[in-house]
């Protein structure tokens, strides 16, 4: 028999067992949802790995950025189940960037999210003042937890509307700047727990892939644009160039009425300044000039003279087409100092015509370089297309062919390619190769136009002028044939040493035969190109040494465009040549361009009147007051005047009234061969006259 204490006993140990079956339930119950829970936290992370692999997988097969935020946004709104994604991509205007809305959604066709989905792609609508706007500022994941209450979102209203509540927001950050920012939304609202913490998470991670495949297609765009472009002034390079020219010229044969022009432009001396002002002051003077060639193309072209403080290359390179141009309009930089204009469907060549006097009206301005006006100019050649092209290469040789040719006819001017020139070229390679072999063979030879004392009418001196006796045919070729060649070549340089060393030799023989209380004086041109040479005192030095010439009898002829470039670096080397007793000569004075106020700072001895003042004195009194206005500037200087080109008795009579010291011309004679002036040098020198000297034969 059970007693009250046994029942006691029994229900207490009932009791203890219920309770520890109850702990054994609850303890299976949180095993199983802990199970549960560590099985959907796997299933998570292993959807997570599959996004971020899938992600990864279509961002590096992914032709463009664009293509593989599309596929972002899918897979996101598939991950997370949220019916909207959308994509902002970063903008640049100027130094201002911004977020507009792109065409990546996902959600945009259903019904309910149509009024949110046209606010979002308005143009009224600013994404700086909502959830992608946070992102931007940022530069991390953001979210919120109704975006239909969130008084600092723009679309508030509107997303309430909708039934649009949380949100999340991510950029996808390149190089250190945001590119873009994906934004998703959810009909729930969002709180801060696990998940959204995981998701916030898993968006950096897909952000920070899909920055790699921002960064690959930067790198991929600026290695395609430096292949394509000029680094120095970000214009389109040559092989760019060429692939436009042939793409006209295919369209041109496709369509015969189809018509284009090129422009071929060089700059004229940019080698003296590049040389004289140096390396650095050259290439900011190339992105000035390239920034003119831009202003002349514009349909709206004023000439104005470009700011010195261009954009340094590499800030804002413009892109193939000449921004606010007309698109037929391509301008490139074939290198150096070299330009090129791509005229698309123009109906005449009196349109490419117009272009190059643009160009022409925007090179007249001066350039501001080292705080120095330095004036430059542009010969330009143009083809019009006729149909005779077949290749790109055959329509660029020949614009430089015409280019080369507005050099000869003086520079600054355009010129209008014809087909005779192709026949021109070939006989510039021919004298070139001729010239090569005339510096090994010797065929050089010197002779000597008279500097006449106007009022004694005897010889104070001579310039020195070569002549090419080729060895093939012994026909003497003059300068004027040749000397364009040496220029383009270089060959100049070796050229113009030959002639002073040989001009001095000269000289020193003549005073051993001739001796004189005031000795015979030798003018020699030195080209711009041989001035700018770093070795050219130690040269002229090293000739005055061995030839044993007098070198205050030496005159060295240098033009006015020498003068233009590094005033200070000019003042330098007349200085050292001076302090070897060396004199100095303008030649052509007055065609340039110098600086008055630089020209009392300069050792000068001559100034050179240029015969086109000479030959028009007699009947253009402009030109008679310029020649009296040049001999009352060089009088105040202590300068001597030089009145070159005469040719007649009126000539003579009125520089002889305008106080000019000497004369130099046909009217006394032409340039004579060494033998001939010394016959000359035997004349006493007071029955010397013009009769006699153009008595002898000429050279």
């Amino acid at each position: 028999m059970t007693t009250p204490t046994d029942a006691v006993a029994h229900a207490a140990e009932l009791d203890k067992l219920s309770q520890s079956l109850q702990r054994e339930r609850e303890m299976r119950h949180r095993a199983e949802a802990d199970t549960e829970n560590r099985m959907r936290q796997s299933h998570q992370r292993e959807q997570q790995l599959q996004l971020l692999e899938a992600v990864a997988t279509a961002a590096n097969q992914a032709e463009t950025l664009h293509e593989a935020l599309r596929f972002t946004v899918g897979e996101l709104c598939r991950y997370t189940g949220w019916p909207i994604g959308h994509c902002y991509l970063l903008h640049k205007s100027g130094s201002r960037s911004f977020l507009k809305s792109s065409d990546i959604w996902q959600g945009a066709n259903r019904q309910e999210f149509a009024l949110f989905c046209a606010r979002t792609a308005s143009p009224d609508f600013f994404p700086e003042n909502d959830l992608a706007g946070r992102a931007l500022r940022e530069g991390a994941p953001v979210w919120t937890v109704n975006l239909g209450v969130d008084r600092m979102a723009a679309r508030a209203d509107i997303a309430r509307a909708a039934g649009i509540k949380g949100g999340v927001a991510f950029p996808i950050m390149s190089g250190g700047e945001v590119v873009a920012v994906l934004e998703f939304f959810s009909s729930r609202m969002l709180s801060l727990d696990d998940y959204l913490l995981r998701l916030m998470t898993l968006m950096r991670q897909i952000g920070s892939r899909l920055g790699r495949v921002a960064d690959r297609t930067r790198i991929e765009k600026r290695l395609m644009h430096e292949a394509s472009h000029d680094s120095l002034t970000g214009l389109c390079n040559r092989s760019r160039f060429l692939q436009q020219l042939d793409m006209a010229l295919q369209r041109q044969w496709q369509d015969e009425s189809t018509r284009f022009a090129v422009l071929f432009i060089d700059l004229d001396r940019f080698k003296v300044i590049n040389d004289s002002l140096g390396h650095l002051a050259g290439d900011r003077m190339i992105i000035q000039v390239a920034a003119r060639l831009k202003n002349a193309l514009r349909p709206d072209h004023v000439p104005v003279a470009v700011p010195h403080s261009v954009p340094w290359p590499g800030v804002d390179a413009p892109d193939d087409h000449v921004a606010a141009a007309s698109s037929e309009h391509l301008l490139a930089r074939m290198g150096g100092d070299e330009f090129t204009v791509l005229l698309r469907n123009i109906a005449h060549v009196d349109e490419a015509i117009r272009i190059a006097e643009r160009i022409q009206a925007a090179m007249a301005l001066p350039f501001l370089i080292r705080d120095q006006e330095i004036y430059a100019s542009a010969s330009t050649g143009i083809v019009f297309s006729d149909g005779a092209h077949t290749l790109a290469d055959e329509v660029l040789r020949d614009a430089d062919l015409a280019m080369y040719r507005a050099k000869a006819l003086g520079k600054n001017c355009y010129e209008l390619f014809e087909h005779s020139m192709r026949r021109g070229a070939v006989s510039r390679l021919t004298i070139e190769t001729a010239l090569r072999n005339a510096l090994k063979n010797n065929e050089f030879v010197l002779h000597y136009q008279p500097i006449i004392e106007l009022q004694a009418g005897s010889i104070v001196g001579v310039e020195a002028l070569v002549r090419w006796r080729r060895g093939d045919s012994g026909d003497l070729i003059y300068p004027t044939d040749f000397i364009g060649v040496a220029e383009e070549t270089g060959l100049i340089l070796h050229i113009g040493m030959w002639v002073l060393r040989e001009a001095c030799r000269q000289m020193h023989q003549w005073h051993q035969q001739f001796p004189r209380s005031k000795p015979l004086t030798m003018s020699v041109n030195i080209s711009p190109r041989q001035f700018v040479q770093p070795n050219l005192v130690d040269q002229i030095q090293q000739i005055i040494i061995e030839t044993g010439i007098d070198p205050n009898t030496l005159r060295l002829e240098i033009t006015e465009s020498v003068t233009m470039g590094d005033v200070e670096q000019t003042i330098k080397i007349l200085s050292q040549l001076r302090a070897l007793g060396v004199r100095f000569s303008i030649d052509d004075f007055g065609t340039g361009y110098s600086s008055l106020s630089y020209l009392h700072r300069f050792p000068l001895d001559v100034l050179k009147i240029d015969r086109s003042f000479v030959n028009g004195m007699n009947h253009d009194e402009e030109r008679r007051q310029i020649v009296q206005t040049i001999m009352t500037l060089a009088r105040n200087l202590g300068i001597e005047v030089v009145a070159e080109g005469t040719e007649t008795d009126m000539q003579v009579d009125h520089l002889r009234s305008l106080g000019c010291d000497f004369g130099q011309g046909f009217f006394f004679s032409r340039a004579l061969s060494a033998e001939t002036v010394t016959d000359l040098l035997y004349v006493p020198h007071h029955v010397l006259h013009h009769a006699y000297v153009t008595s002898l034969q000429p050279a």
